[in-house]
């Protein structure tokens, strides 16, 4: 436990917002680790369910919770979760109306996995970085192209509003706001208590690469393909498009529309998959940065902290440790 638990004036409401066919863990998730920050910060949090209406919101497991109408009450964490009822809560206008109200009366805004969409929809994600399921960002990246989508992030803040990746990455965006609030030390003993990691080992990337990007159903599989084979030689946009038949300008539009991310990303976040397995089987880090087409160990270096948030070096120590 911690030594120095930190007691708040007063509890700071968090509202996790429901719908028909939410998913259960993206709620479950973070309302477990705040009521664990709880137990270290005694008062540090209440939590509510709110949706559209008062009653009983059934689960996409068939399962329900008991919610309150979603109100207009001052709160401090304002959370929508996802899941498959996604789709038919973007056409509730109340909920969206409500959502769209949300920086006026929290203090964060957050979302779980295709909750996102609902920010969205509400107008609260456009101009900034964001971040969902990973199955989901192309999609998301297709519907609302003023959002800026990080596809392989596990939770993005940009300013006041939080979005994180798919179910069980509710709970690493909940041990972030944690800490934000109440210090690491809590955010670790919460995390600890909870079995889970505080921060990822490996990084913050929420899929592989080489599996995000190799889609059978993609329209530029065999383009990734080949740009897997080809990662040590120059992979400018004119080369990928030339190789694709397309435009510059089209194909950068339509690679980012399919897959959620710009070409650019995604070769640097293929050739860093492919340098940190180089990393668990040996090598010289130099020999690896030049293998995989970064050229030089700084700029490998630069794309691991961005994509991992560690340095070769630091994730290779760990990876030996595992």
């Amino acid at each position: 436990m911690s030594k120095k638990p930190r007691f708040p004036p007063k509890p700071r409401t968090v509202l996790v917002v429901l719908f028909p066919g939410f998913q259960i863990v993206d709620a479950a998730g973070p309302i477990g680790a705040f009521e664990v920050a709880s137990r270290f910060s005694p008062g540090a949090y209440e939590l509510r369910t709110v949706a559209s209406a008062a009653g009983l919101i059934p689960s996409s497991s068939g399962i329900p919770m008991p919610v309150e109408a979603i109100g207009r009450a001052s709160v401090d964490t304002f959370i929508v979760v996802g899941g498959n009822g996604t789709r038919e809560a973007l056409q509730d206008e109340t909920l969206i109306r409500a959502i769209a109200r949300a920086p006026s009366r929290a203090r964060r805004v957050a979302s779980v996995c295709s909750g996102a969409f609902l920010l969205a929809q509400a107008g609260l994600l456009a101009g900034k970085r964001a971040t969902t399921h990973w199955r989901r960002a192309a999609q998301l990246a297709q519907m609302f192209p003023q959002v800026r989508v990080e596809a392989d992030c596990i939770y993005v803040k940009d300013g006041a509003v939080w979005t994180s990746a798919g179910v069980t990455a509710g709970i690493d965006l909940a041990l972030a706001m944690i800490a934000e609030d109440l210090g690491e030390d809590v955010a670790a003993d919460v995390a600890r208590e909870m079995v889970v990691y505080a921060k990822r080992p490996g990084g913050q990337a929420q899929h592989s690469a080489l599996l995000d990007l190799d889609s059978g159903a993609s329209r530029f599989a065999q383009l990734n393909a080949w740009m897997r084979e080809h990662l040590g030689e120059g992979l400018s946009v004119e080369r990928l498009a030339a190789h694709a038949a397309m435009s510059p300008r089209n194909f950068a539009r339509a690679y980012a529309a399919e897959t959620g991310v710009t070409p650019a990303k995604a070769v640097e976040r293929l050739r860093a998959e492919t340098a940190r397995t180089a990393l668990a089987q040996g090598g010289a880090i130099q020999e690896i940065a030049r293998r995989t087409g970064f050229g030089d160990p700084e700029r490998m270096r630069r794309a691991f902290v961005r994509l991992y948030g560690a340095p070769p070096a630091a994730m290779r120590r760990t990876m030996r440790g595992a």
